[in-house]
């Protein structure tokens, strides 16, 4: 990787305005654009228009990357910008760096013949995302719950890599940790580090005695039959993605306090999150000899 780059970080929340900082800080030469809501970013040159970017040595766009009807992901933006507009001047050959791509942003950068790299699907971020998405599951449990983690009663559900640090440091703060997995290998595991375990799949009739239960799989696990099963003080945190693992409907009816947290890393440890961006765009950058 060169010393030296011309970057162009677009969109995003608060992670990517510390990841532009931190680029500049590296010697650099980094632009933004639809940052503009965060205001004056250190060592940085903050656009009001993508002009420019087709000289760009990597364009990085957020995590997630779009929304829907094409938009670019950028809640500090002041207005919506199309990722088409974005793309327009670009090259054909020229680095584009996106989180948690999706099928316009694929097309878009198929038709222009753009290099595509999706840094969310690297495990070396997965892994450090991990981290900041548990320590903030258990700031929102210390938050919501009207008791002590040391001696609740939690589960667990999902043992990958967020569900493994979640379960280790519910742990260590004196929680009696259940993790439920869908894998035979996965319960091993837990049961090796002294989890209870539970089958994913076999939830109902199981749950009625747990004070806070984290979801961490983004597919549906707990539906009307689970959710009636909890005490009427029991805390649901969901980390999945979308669509989540909850049934938010069936949770308002039987009046289970759900809450669904999405992107923690940007929210509770931003500079730590685009830290971890940063690591996995320089690794991606070396490999591609860039």
């Amino acid at each position: 990787m060169r010393h030296e780059l011309n970057l162009w970080v677009a969109g995003g929340d608060l992670r990517q305005a510390k990841l532009a900082e931190l680029l500049a800080a590296d010697g650099h030469t980094v632009h933004t654009w639809a940052l503009e809501g965060h205001g004056p970013l250190t060592g940085v040159q903050m656009e009001t228009d993508p002009a420019g970017v087709e000289l760009a040595d990597c364009l990085i766009l957020p995590l997630p990357a779009e929304e829907e009807g094409g938009l670019l992901h950028a809640p500090l933006s002041d207005q919506p910008h199309k990722l088409e507009e974005l793309l327009s001047p670009l090259r054909p050959g020229q680095l584009v760096c996106a989180g948690m791509v999706g099928p316009n942003l694929t097309a878009l950068a198929a038709q222009k013949g753009l290099v595509l790299q999706d840094y969310f699907a690297r495990e070396e971020l997965a892994v450090a995302n991990a981290v900041p998405t548990a320590e903030g599951a258990i700031q929102i449990a210390l938050e919501e719950l009207p008791i002590t983690l040391h001696g609740a009663r939690v589960l667990v559900i999902g043992f990958g890599r967020v569900g493994k640090a979640l379960s280790q440091r519910l742990a260590g703060l004196g929680a009696k940790v259940s993790v439920a997995a869908r894998k035979w290998a996965d319960l091993a595991w837990a049961e090796s580090c002294g989890y209870c375990g539970e089958q994913t799949e076999h939830l109902a009739g199981w749950l009625c005695g747990y004070d806070l239960v984290v979801n961490t799989v983004p597919a549906p696990v707990l539906g009307l039959t689970e959710l009636a099963d909890l005490k009427p003080d029991c805390l649901v945190i969901d980390l999945a993605s979308k669509p989540g693992g909850v049934d938010f409907d069936a949770a308002a009816r039987l009046g289970v306090k759900v809450i669904w947290a999405l992107s923690l890393p940007g929210k509770v440890a931003p500079v730590t999150a685009g830290q971890c961006i940063q690591t996995t765009i320089y690794n991606i950058l070396r490999e591609l000899g860039v």
